[in-house]
């Protein structure tokens, strides 16, 4: 083995600077993830118009299923990659080969599974498409374990070029099949194109080359630790798809087009910010979980900024809705607009309970991450069953429901094991949330209610609406915020650790 490739598996070197190496992480991940969500919001702009809501609803159909599978090991060999205590060449390079010999067996199943889709949702046209969405299978096993070398040495600048690139790439294929008139085969390509170009920058920026798998080299605790990663995050793809699958089956292709679109645009804020920060809190949190006080510490600290920026966020995004809707998908995606505006106040909320997984996962427990997605999964299958009758803004009431009751519970048990109470994690968030809530509540009196205010409101440009709303309602929120602290102590820490997160720019402020 040589020095070069030895070379990230020691993650000692980390240790002694793990705060700023976890803030410059999270500025990584969070450039790439802003930059990546107006690549693809672009993307979306552009295909809406080009394409139906048929041709949405139909790719919705099949990657319902399909990404459970190409999911396998991403979700699972990551983290056990990255929270080891100690890895190797051997074991890596074993994992490597597992992984990718299961990624190959799920997508020739998949292949032989498509006429079964196909028939259950009376659509012949998913056959071949289950055939060419299978290729992302083994594109994400390629990429897998270099993706997670470089994670578990926080090198996330580099990940970040990666999913640019990809997110670029993607965008890019589908616009440009689209334009050709290929309809719902470009959806296809925009999807295969990301996969593609994961695999292909993590070869070149991590420069791990596996070896042939091997025996006795201690992988089975890694695996079982995947296994139950991936078991929790099977139960949690499955309590947030059985919503698109039941509308699909129960209201067809439009209804559902129509409810993707605003789940899609209502979960990328969460997904650009708590889920790819899941990787830096894991690596971060993985080398304190010998030291209670300050994981505990670091944890609560991350809470209470999420809760700063997505709380406001919910309440922006649930009072503009319709508008954001509008100017980005056009006025025949009305019903689209309503569906977004019901989602809106879990936004911030959602991005609380994603933390859960964060401790979970650092603590190397992904076997009560597991049982803990069952209950979630029976929870969140129970409120959708009740919200299908009343058609896709019913089954969005009811997520959002769901999420409410689940989050509580949720943070209890995942830092249960290190002595996380409620009164902790609550104290943490509650000002932020009033905040947000107040502040939402008076601006939707002041813009819809309050004498000739709604009549000039209603008159002005969408963009204008909504630009006049997302200002009127953050004012109140910072005002209310800085009242319920009794200062500004919240904001200065958040652009404390905004400045830290750009590599340089603290250095130059100590310099100048």
């Amino acid at each position: 083995m040589s020095p070069k490739n030895q070379k990230y598996f020691n993650t000692d070197h980390l240790k002694p600077e793990l705060k700023r190496h976890a803030v410059r992480g999270a500025g990584a991940t969070i450039f790439s993830n802003v930059m990546s969500y107006a690549i693809q919001m672009i993307g979306t702009i552009v295909l809406a118009r080009l394409l139906s809501p048929d041709d949405f609803g139909l790719i919705t159909m099949i990657t319902a299923f399909s990404i459970l599978f190409q999911n396998f090991g991403m979700r699972g060999f990551t983290e056990a990659t990255v929270q080891a205590e100690e890895i190797d060449h051997r074991k890596i390079s074993t994992l490597f080969w597992i992984h990718l010999a299961i990624s190959l067996t799920l997508a020739l199943a998949f292949i032989a599974c498509a006429p079964l889709i196909a028939r259950f949702y009376k659509e012949p046209r998913l056959v071949l498409l289950a055939v060419a969405i299978s290729t992302n299978f083994l594109l994400f096993a390629l990429a897998t374990q270099h993706l997670a070398l470089l994670t578990r040495n926080m090198q996330f600048y580099r990940i970040a070029g990666i999913e640019i690139v990809a997110n670029i790439l993607s965008v890019t294929a589908g616009i440009s099949l689209a334009l050709k008139g290929a309809s719902y085969w470009s959806l296809v390509a925009r999807r295969v194109s990301i996969p593609l170009g994961m695999a292909i920058g993590a070869w070149i920026l991590c420069r791990w080359l596996p070896g042939l798998p091997a025996v006795r080299t201690g992988v089975g605790k890694m695996v079982r630790f995947g296994m139950n990663t991936y078991g929790n995050f099977t139960l949690n793809y499955l309590s947030r798809n059985l919503d698109k699958v039941l509308i699909g089956w129960r209201h067809g292709a439009q209804s559902l087009g129509f409810y993707d679109r605003a789940y899609y645009l209502f979960v990328m804020p969460v997904n650009q910010l708590s889920y790819p920060l899941t990787n830096v809190a894991v690596s971060a949190l993985s080398r304190l979980r010998d030291d209670p006080a300050k994981f505990r510490d670091y944890y609560l600290k991350s809470l209470s900024m999420l809760a700063l920026i997505g709380m406001p966020l919910s309440a922006g995004l649930t009072l503009a809705g319709r508008d954001f809707i509008l100017l980005l998908l056009g006025p025949q995606w009305g019903k689209a607009g309503e569906i977004f505006t019901l989602f809106g106040p879990a936004i911030g909320i959602i991005l609380i309970y994603g933390t859960h997984g964060w401790l979970h996962l650092s603590l190397g427990r992904a076997d009560r991450w597991f049982r803990w997605g069952i209950f979630e999964l029976v929870i969140t299958a129970l409120f959708f069953m009740m919200g299908l009758p009343f058609g896709a803004s019913g089954v969005a009431v009811a997520y959002v429901l769901s999420i409410f009751l689940l989050t509580g519970p949720g943070l209890w048990y995942g830092g249960k094991p290190i002595g996380l109470s409620v009164l902790s994690m609550f104290g943490a968030i509650w000002k932020f949330t009033l905040s947000a809530l107040a502040a939402g509540l008076i601006s939707w009196y002041l813009l819809y209610f309050a004498g000739t205010i709604p009549q000039l409101f209603a008159g002005l440009n969408v963009f204008v609406r909504i630009v006049v709303a997302s200002i009127v309602c953050s004012i109140l929120y910072f005002v209310l915020l800085v009242i319920s602290h009794g200062g500004y102590q919240p904001i200065r820490q958040f652009l404390s650790l905004a400045q830290e997160m750009v590599p340089g720019l603290s250095r130059i402020k100590r310099t100048g």
